[in-house]
């Protein structure tokens, strides 16, 4: 039995991954999710606390968006079987220029975080039954966290410092991605129209192809 473990999105609960099934007589399927950072914690150091929730050796880390990130952090504290991360990136050279330019003027440490906390007020002014549903999807898949944790996250990924990829990392990103643009990917299975949200809207794609890269040797580098 091999042993996978998903970590979610930036802010977004394990119920991202609901609808993701995996052959059930050769996978075991764990979520990771979200601890509140300490004040003034390292990635390094966060990173190392979620792994203790990691009991099995040689797991498979399954990473998407800013968890893509955690998962690399986290392969460096012990071997894993496989390190695949979904709508993320493998250095600071995927990351796109607004963050890059972010990053040089502290320009993300004055954007309004708090606005995770609002969705109950917006759903009650919404008038359009399409931005009510978006809302209440969004209440579903997000922890709803405090103001420090989204100040911490977004520092992290923003000023995150990884040069190269981790040896053997699969990577699988949406054409369509705009939070991290294909452009700026290298290296990548490539979903077509597949979004930054791929994991919830196309968990049909995941569910038809996710066991064939798990169990692959060599994945191509492809649009599949």
């Amino acid at each position: 039995m091999v042993h996978v473990y998903f970590m979610p999105g930036m802010a977004a609960s394990p119920k991202i991954f609901e609808n993701i099934k995996l052959p059930e007589q050769e996978f075991k399927i764990h979520w990771l999710k979200w601890l509140p950072p300490k004040k003034n914690e390292s990635l390094h150091e966060y990173c190392k606390r979620i792994s203790k929730n990691i009991v099995h050796e040689k797991p498979i880390l399954i990473g998407v968006s800013f968890g893509g990130i955690i998962v690399q952090e986290i392969a460096e504290f012990f071997e894993v079987e496989k390190l695949i991360i979904i709508s993320s990136v493998k250095t600071k050279y995927e990351l796109p220029r607004r963050m890059r330019f972010a990053r040089k003027t502290k320009l993300y440490k004055i954007l309004p975080t708090s606005l995770v906390n609002y969705f109950d007020a917006l759903e009650k002014i919404a008038f359009s039954k399409v931005v009510k549903s978006r809302i209440k999807l969004y209440k579903k898949f997000l922890m709803v966290p405090d103001n420090y944790y989204m100040d911490w996250a977004l520092d992290k990924v923003v000023n995150w410092q990884q040069e190269k990829p981790p040896k053997g990392i699969i990577h699988i990103h949406g054409e369509n991605d705009v939070i991290f643009p294909i452009k700026y990917i290298s290296n990548a299975v490539v979903v077509p129209n597949g979004t930054h949200i791929m994991i919830v809207n196309r968990f049909r794609w995941f569910n038809e192809n996710l066991p064939n890269i798990l169990k692959s040797e060599k994945v191509e580098l492809q649009t599949i």
